[in-house]
């Protein structure tokens, strides 16, 4: 037997078991006190409770609201409706009893239905004030009345033999029904399942093999099995569900278990229902500022977007500030919104919500300083124009290109092609060196310095060094190198080249190739240079000749 089968069966066998269970009364024909009083007690809880008020409750019989009654000082309003529905049902199964013998009495403003020269419930002002605005005398005998004969009436038919056959027939019917159905949907499920398992499946695994087995096909199957599994769940609860409400309300000694489960449906949606309505106009009030707040900053992007592209100029704001302020703004006006929103938030009035939002701004405060800080400095360096993407910088043992400013931290190129971060707070707290500022209009100094005896004439230096400069390609030809003595040491004189170039990412190439035309130019004319400084030294001078300088493994450039 298959597994689709065994759970057809079980749920007809649940089924059964209720029947037999809930209905021994409907095929004896039998009434007994306590399970009636246990039903009025179990239906009027519930719906009592329902009402929302411990001050009055329902008068209920067979399942069937009657008439509310308030609660008095000394008789409250549960005790006062479940002896009200006791005496009801007592006249009920009197079959001697003629309903329409009810009569009304009043007395100081009470009013008082009798049957069988017995009282059967007393009706006072705060009662009749519960249903609106009547009379005392007209709500008494046009409403309560009524209702009293008509319960009375409607308890005698659901109990005549003949109602509880058609009733019970009814019964066995609507079971049958519900088997069908659940055959018919474990049916459909085993054929849906086949049909997944012959196309959709496939396609999963197309899927899987395109997006480069990153989505596992398994996966992606397990997952759309538990949502199929648990849909098909709701759907048989749903319709056992509607199978014991139209199967339990057949019957007066299984109707309240109806209404309990209705309470428990119907309740909360009632519930839910009644709070999404009045949260209506809040909830129009929040569509409304969203679509406000929305179109500022589709305003303040196109305003930001034009001084970025140049198309519209401030004095003294520069163009480059143009999306990092756009984001300030968007941040403040997001946060404005909010601020305006947030009392229309469902639940933003609740104390468990106020000690949420107390909590997370505790967390915040505490552990985002660094953050906070990062973020503060990344703003303040745009301002600050330290900077751009593209630039050479110097940022404390750092150099390298800019290739990236973010909010929290810059990324750098370093001349060793490494990626560096460094965080916006470190670069603001110290000094920036910046190459490119500069060079592209008045050029870079690069300068490099060279130790020489006092033996050799100063200007003889000077002119070998600026020699040195005329032979370096990449250099400035338009501005003339120039020569600064910096110091007169105990054993020399340092001296100090300084050339200008405006393509500072060669600067190491340029200066490699200043070095070594110093070191050729000084080697030509015989010309010792004596960095580091020597306290002693030979006789012999510390030059290389011009025809040892392509001793192997060197060898000349081609000409």
């Amino acid at each position: 037997m298959s597994a689709k089968k065994r759970r057809l069966i079980r749920s007809l066998l649940f089924c059964t078991a209720i029947l037999v269970l809930l209905l021994p009364c409907s095929l004896l024909g039998a009434d007994g006190d306590t399970e009636d009083e246990l039903i009025s007690q179990v239906v009027s809880s519930a719906q009592n409770n329902a009402s929302g008020s411990d001050n009055n409750a329902m008068v209920v019989v067979d399942g069937r609201e009657l008439f509310r009654l308030v609660g008095l000082q000394s008789y409250p309003a549960k005790k006062r409706t479940k002896k009200a529905a006791q005496r009801i049902k007592q006249l009920a199964k009197d079959p001697a009893f003629d309903p329409n013998t009810l009569t009304v009495n009043e007395k100081s403003g009470v009013y008082t239905i009798f049957g069988n020269g017995e009282a059967i419930v007393r009706i006072t002002s705060e009662d009749v004030s519960l249903e609106g605005d009547f009379s005392a005398d007209s709500f008494t005998e046009k409403y309560v009345l009524k209702q009293i004969v008509r319960a009375i009436e409607e308890y005698r038919f659901a109990r005549q033999p003949d109602t509880l056959k058609k009733n019970l027939l009814k019964a066995l019917v609507r079971t049958a029904l519900l088997g069908i159905t659940l055959y018919l949907l474990f049916w459909s499920f085993k054929k849906s399942d086949e049909l997944l398992d012959r196309h959709f499946k496939r396609k999963i695994e197309v899927f899987e093999s395109k997006s480069k087995r990153i989505l596992k096909a398994k996966q992606i199957w397990n997952v759309l099995k538990y949502a199929i599994n648990a849909s098909r769940l709701v759907i048989v609860i749903a319709v056992i569900y509607i199978f014991l409400n139209f199967v339990l309300a057949l019957f007066p000694w299984t109707r309240y278990f109806v209404f309990t489960l209705l309470s428990y449906t119907i309740g909360p949606v009632e519930t839910l229902s009644a709070a999404f309505i009045d949260y209506l106009p809040s909830l129009f009030f929040l569509i409304i500022i969203y679509f406000v707040f929305r179109y500022l900053l589709v305003l303040a992007k196109a305003f930001f977007d034009q001084i970025d592209q140049g198309h519209l100029k401030i004095a003294g704001f520069e163009t480059e500030w143009a999306l990092p302020t756009y984001r300030i703004v968007r941040i403040l006006v997001i946060i404005l919104g909010i601020v305006i929103a947030y009392p229309y938030i469902p639940g933003s009035g609740s104390e468990a919500f106020k000690g949420v939002s107390i909590l997370l701004g505790v967390l915040f405060s505490l552990g985002s300083s660094s953050l906070v800080a990062n973020i503060i400095a990344g703003y303040t360096m745009t301002y600050r124009r330290a900077f751009k993407i593209g630039d050479r910088v110097k940022i404390g043992n750092y150099v390298g290109d800019v290739t990236d400013v973010r909010l929290m931290e810059t990324h750098i190129r370093s001349l060793k092609n490494e990626e560096i971060v460094l965080p916006n707070s470190q670069i603001l707290s110290g000094e920036v060196t910046n190459y490119s500022s500069l060079a592209a209009k008045e050029g870079l100094i690069l300068h490099t310095t060279v130790g020489i005896g006092y033996e050799v004439p100063w200007r003889q230096v000077e002119a070998m060094l600026l020699m040195a400069a005329e032979r370096t390609d990449g250099l400035m030809r338009k501005t003339e190198p120039f020569v600064l003595q910096k110091e007169l040491g105990d054993f020399g004189v340092v001296y100090e080249l300084n050339v200008f170039c405006r393509n500072v990412e060669k600067m190491p190439k340029i200066y490699s190739e200043l070095h070594s035309n110093i070191q050729d130019t000084f080697n030509e004319y015989n010309v010792a240079i004596m960095t580091p400084h020597y306290v002693g030294d030979t006789e012999d001078a510390k030059v290389v000749p011009k025809e040892k300088w392509y001793v192997s493994p060197a060898y000349p450039p081609p000409k």
